[in-house]
């Protein structure tokens, strides 16, 4: 056999802990670096620990967001014929409906509304999905009457899209020669305070993801995120323990709703769009509007303003619609004023597509007179003057 080197007998020292982190610091990635040996250790391994990151980042990019950004570039406002108009007199007038918040086309909201033909030709507003831009909706609703012989309009807004409505009326009555007869509000919140707590909130998670989160704006995961977390009040229960349990029925229920309506939709809006509606509230351009609609401009008559809401303010549960009207009257109420405060029953916040009756009833025994008879200002009544309280659309 061959010789077998003899080794010394092991010692405590040999499997001593000390010992071993001190050999493995020895011979670890980077322990001969000795200019700035830590700071560079610390970037390697910060390198190495973000490559799933990275990788995970990349997928969201190339199968979530640069399809739908693809997709968005592609869009642009458009505007769809609804009804004729009822009275061949009133063929030189288009009324324009505008849907709000989270909402891109209002032709299903108008074609509830057949009422409104008694006014004149309906038209329908929707939305370019990658952004909002007012000043571009009035050229194309400007455009549009010019070729269609339309001298004058009325505007339509429902919830925010009141907000819109105000911001393109102001545009058509000091940019053009047509006559602004009136805008009509549908619950429509005048600023960020007339928003009630809960929906205000949702409106600014939203705007903070949008800020924080690059690729936000086109996202479908982001935007599924903020629409569950709006939805939690149905899903997530109080418990008697320090954590709150989860209803996993409604959670289902939730998230196939958020998937049909929100997501898998080719009519809802995108989070660009609701961004873009949802600062125009915040930045509260209503007032500077109503008080530019207020004003003479040229030999125009001064739009009639109409303020559509639930005669019980509790049922609307987006919009403080008394703060709302308080607001209205300030601005364009009075001896002199040019506003209408219809209430309705039954209703809740802007529904017309759920109580349609209500709506066209509205608009057939109080709006449609007020808006006719207003540019004669016969009495006091036909003024729109109106108390505080406002008068209502019903006995």
């Amino acid at each position: 056999m061959p010789d077998v080197p003899t080794l010394p007998p092991c010692t405590a020292g040999d499997w001593d802990d000390a010992r071993r982190r001190r050999r493995l610091r020895d011979s670890r990635t980077g322990h001969s670096w000795v200019r700035f040996g830590r700071l560079r250790r610390f970037v390697a391994r910060t390198a190495i620990a973000i490559v799933p990151f990275v990788a995970l980042y990349t997928q969201y990019w190339h199968f979530d967001v640069a399809p739908m950004r693809e997709q968005l570039a592609d869009t642009q406002p458009r505007i769809h014929q609804i009804y004729e108009a009822r009275d061949r007199d009133d063929r030189d007038t288009a009324v324009v409906d505008l849907v709000g918040l989270g909402n891109l086309d209002a032709t299903d909201t108008a074609s509830h509304l057949p009422a409104l033909s008694g006014l004149g030709e309906v038209w329908a507003v929707e939305y370019d999905n990658s952004g909002l831009d007012t000043a571009v909706v009035s050229r194309l609703i400007a455009a549009r009457a010019e070729t269609l012989g339309i001298d004058s309009v009325i505007l339509t807004g429902h919830s925010m899209g009141g907000i819109i409505a105000l911001e393109v009326a102001q545009h058509l009555y000091q940019d053009t020669p047509l006559d602004v007869l009136g805008v009509i509000l549908d619950c429509t919140p005048i600023d960020l305070h007339a928003v009630r707590a809960d929906s205000r909130d949702a409106g600014e998670d939203l705007l903070r993801w949008i800020g924080w989160i690059p690729g936000a704006r086109e996202s479908r995961i982001m935007r599924m995120t903020v629409e569950i977390a709006a939805r939690q009040h149905r899903f997530v229960l109080p418990s008697d323990r320090w954590y709150r349990r989860i209803d996993g029925s409604e959670l289902i229920d939730v998230v196939e709703e958020v998937l049909n309506d929100k997501i898998l939709s080719t009519d809802a809006a995108s989070n660009g769009l609701i961004e873009s509606q949802f600062q125009a509230i915040v930045a509260s351009g209503a007032s500077d509007s109503l008080r530019a609609l207020a004003a003479e401009q040229d030999d125009k008559v001064r739009p009639a303003i109409v303020f559509v809401r639930p005669r019980n303010a509790s049922n609307d549960h987006v919009v403080d619609v008394e703060y709302t009207q308080q607001a209205l009257v300030d601005h364009s109420g009075g001896v002199d004023g040019t506003l209408l405060v219809a209430k309705l029953d039954h209703t809740g916040h802007a529904n017309p597509i759920q109580a349609p009756e209500a709506y066209n009833d509205a608009i057939i025994k109080r709006i449609e007179p007020f808006i006719d008879l207003r540019p004669g200002e016969n009495d006091e009544d036909d003024t729109g003057s109106v108390p505080p309280s406002g008068p209502s659309a019903g006995p």
